[in-house]
């Protein structure tokens, strides 16, 4: 009896290829090619399962090409790639990688916020440009980190960790600002106090994103919103591209608006505003803050086990959507 094929859209660890060799019959993309949506359409053929990263998109003309295909497993918490109301219509369950990469996701915010309000990133380019030639009271005095407001909007998993490492670890007053707000109890274990935008933005020393990316969220920061923001503040994005207005925050970096920010995550990534890599007051990642070797295995195998346990049993582990029992 032939093993049912899936498709792995990206690199991944060759491990996790291997575990899933041994119930599918497998087509990898261990080179790494970014394909068109063409070139993925076409690859999905004849494929009941896919296991893709964010830079897939799974829309209604995919899954209207490939009737067969039964589950698309994320390689992300994030799932802006999905057209999840199509894939539901056309009965193709959506899962996502939850949990795994909170704790990480949540390290690398902060490091983040560090590097920004400390002003890594500037003084290392002085540095590596042989400009150090004496030790001055104000050189790249940055942000107080320890004792100031951190305003996080997006009070998730992820927000919450921030929370937790800004109120224990660096005595930070915690605000935030999220669709729902939180329990008591939670609340009282993050030290956080739920407020309006408006006085977020008004009150907070340093701005965090961490608000998944829909229509609803596109552009929770842009020109009004900075205008808002204290000109001492900082601002870190490590939600999603989208998020932020990128060129509006270019403008106000460049005019000194707000003193400086770190962006994990950009739009239209991997291609980077222009006008962000002229100013020197801001640190940029490429999208890595999830980027451990334990998280990114325990991610990649998230998603296999989505894949082996929705085509195999029937129930997925993290679905995004209900469907039928696939058994069914």
């Amino acid at each position: 009896m032939s093993k049912p094929s899936i498709l792995v859209a990206r690199a991944i660890f060759p491990e996790v290829l291997q575990s899933l060799a041994q119930k599918f019959e497998v087509e990898s993309n261990q080179a790494d090619e970014v394909w068109s949506a063409q070139e993925l359409t076409r690859r999905m053929q004849g494929k009941v399962g896919a296991l893709t990263t964010g830079s897939e998109r799974i829309d209604a003309a995919l899954l209207q090409a490939n009737p067969q295909l039964k589950i698309v497993a994320n390689m992300a918490v994030g799932y802006n790639n999905f057209d999840v109301p199509a894939m539901t219509a056309a009965g193709v369950l959506a899962s996502n990688t939850p949990d795994v990469l909170t704790e990480t996701t949540a390290d690398f915010g902060f490091a983040l916020l560090m590097a920004t309000a400390r002003r890594i990133t500037e003084s290392e380019h002085y540095l590596r440009a042989d400009l150090w030639k004496k030790w001055s009271y104000d050189m790249f005095a940055g942000a107080e980190v320890h004792g100031s407001t951190i305003g996080i909007i997006g009070m998730g998993r992820i927000g919450q960790g921030i929370a937790r490492r800004a109120a224990h670890g660096f005595g930070m007053n915690v605000i935030y600002h999220n669709r729902s707000r939180l329990s008591a109890e939670l609340e009282a274990q993050c030290k956080a106090t739920y407020v309006g935008k408006q006085e977020l933005l008004q009150t907070a020393d340093h701005v965090m994103l961490v608000v998944p990316y829909s229509a609803e969220s596109h552009h929770t920061i842009g020109a009004a919103e900075l205008a808002q923001m204290k000109p001492t503040a900082t601002l870190v994005n490590i939600a999603r591209g989208g998020i932020v207005d990128d060129a509006a925050l270019a403008k106000a970096l460049a005019a000194g608006q707000i003193a400086a920010a770190g962006l994990d995550v950009f739009e239209g990534e991997p291609a980077v505003h222009p006008d962000l890599l002229k100013v020197p007051n801001v640190v940029l990642t490429p999208h890595i803050a999830s980027s451990t070797v334990k998280t990114r295995l325990a991610m990649a195998q998230l998603a296999a086990d989505n894949l082996v346990a929705y085509l195999t049993q029937g129930q997925a582990l993290t679905p995004l959507n209900r469907l039928p029992s696939a058994a069914e």
